[in-house]
């Protein structure tokens, strides 16, 4: 396909969610398999200008004074694919599959830069009813972190310390330019490419295939290290899904001590065995989805419950932008009482002395901070334990600022950390 035909593709794909209002993902599968003549290249290459154009989708359609699918793709290839207006104007000559050519308005549109005065939210790219929200959080930052969770992101790995170390890994993946991460102790970072260029599937590396490591965002690393899994504990990962940070908790407890890995839902329980399997993670125990009883059976005994809780996933938008434009206040209230029940489900778990660790991938107070706060007037046998702490025992790096400014639990953003959005409070249960 030519860059035409590309950007005409992506604007299909951008009104059909407009129309129908779903996830990317499927719109694009569904033309990826409505056109079978688009080659890899060209179907990651009209994913990566969708995408683009969701995380900024605030700014291009004010700075285009247009929020067509059209408008929002012309202006994404000059902000995010570093195209001139000239080199779009001649892209959109009208011919077979590429755009129609190009009007005044459009013109004018592609050389107007976002004024200093556009409104918080156009300028962090977040929903507009979301910017007291943001404001409350962040301050007078609240525009540059929104600002941070529209760029794309790049690909994390965590080595697997059952099967490899970093150098290893390094070595292995070496054509793709991989770095140690800031933060996590056995993190590896891809930077993010730009433009059209295509994200490496590492996944399709022998390395990943003999379970030397696992795509993971760094902060969803420091998260699982902020637990304080270790050798010979009885941990129970209380909403385990696909077994993401089930691998990282079985990697910290060196293959010791007794893991249960427990959802609610089995279908999303179902990846987990392959990955434990390709992992060589042996002391996890898949516990049946609804099996109250086993679960029972452990009330009071745990040293650890980890509670990756649902959430509206606020702290991804690098990597799911669709997302962010499609929340509306109801889902976050769905979100915040989902996570009240798995919370009262998880504590009495918790032995005497034990940890409680409760980690969302969001940015917005209500299922973070606020959630806390509600769980210890309901828990009050239960106390947080201060972050910092926490880092100094886990992680062998000078612990950075939350970008909340807490000093009992932690916020990491993409702006303040590098990573994807992530919250991590740490309650310990009275003796």
């Amino acid at each position: 396909m030519t860059p035409a035909g590309r950007a005409s593709a992506a604007i299909e794909v951008l009104a059909d969610l407009e129309a129908r209002k779903r996830p990317a993902s499927d719109a694009l599968k569904d033309w990826g398999l409505a056109h079978r003549f688009a080659g890899s290249g060209d179907r990651a290459a009209i994913g990566s200008l969708v995408y683009d154009c969701l995380r900024q989708r605030a700014s291009l359609a004010f700075a285009m004074e247009d929020e067509s699918p059209r408008a929002l793709v012309l202006h994404a290839l000059v902000s995010a694919w570093d195209m001139t207006p000239e080199a779009v104007d001649r892209l959109c000559d009208g011919s077979r599959f590429a755009p129609a050519p190009l009007n005044d308005a459009e013109r004018e549109g592609l050389s107007r830069s976002l004024p200093s005065g556009a409104p918080p939210w156009v300028r962090g790219n977040y929903p507009e009813w979301l910017g007291p929200v943001f404001e409350a959080v962040f301050g007078a930052d609240a525009v540059e972190e929104g600002a941070a969770l529209s760029l794309r992101a790049p690909v994390d790995l965590r080595v697997n310390a059952l099967k490899a170390d970093r150098d290893k890994v390094l070595k292995a993946l070496a054509r793709f330019d991989a770095a140690p991460t800031a933060y996590a102790p056995w993190g590896l970072r891809i930077a993010p490419r730009r433009g059209g260029a295509r994200t490496p599937h590492v996944e399709a590396d022998s390395s990943h295939g003999k379970g030397w490591f696992e795509v993971q965002d760094e902060g969803s690393q420091i998260a699982a290290c902020l637990t304080g899994a270790g050798p010979r504990m009885q941990v129970i990962d209380l909403c385990a899904g696909a077994g993401g940070k089930t691998l990282a908790l079985a990697s910290q407890m060196e293959n010791t001590g007794q893991l249960y890995a427990y959802d609610s839902n089995r279908l999303r329980l179902r990846p987990i065995f392959e990955r434990l399997r390709r992992a060589g993670a042996r002391n996890v125990q898949v516990m049946e989805a609804g099996d109250e009883a086993a679960l029972g059976g452990l009330g009071g005994k745990v040293d650890l419950v980890v509670i990756d809780a649902p959430c509206t996933g606020s702290g991804t938008w690098r990597r799911r932008p669709d997302a962010k434009w499609r929340l509306t206040p109801q889902m976050v209230e769905a979100r915040v009482a989902d996570q009240v029940a798995v919370l009262d489900h998880g504590a009495p778990l918790v032995r005497p002395g034990g940890r409680l660790a409760y980690i969302t991938c969001s940015v917005l107070p209500q299922e973070n901070r606020e959630q806390v706060e509600s769980f210890l007037a309901r828990h009050p046998d239960f106390a947080v334990k201060p972050w910092r702490e926490v880092w100094e025992a886990a992680i062998p790096v000078e612990a950075p600022a939350s970008a909340d400014g807490a000093s009992d639990t932690l916020l990491m953003t993409p702006r303040s950390h590098g990573t994807d959005g992530f919250f991590v409070a740490v309650l310990e249960r009275q003796a």
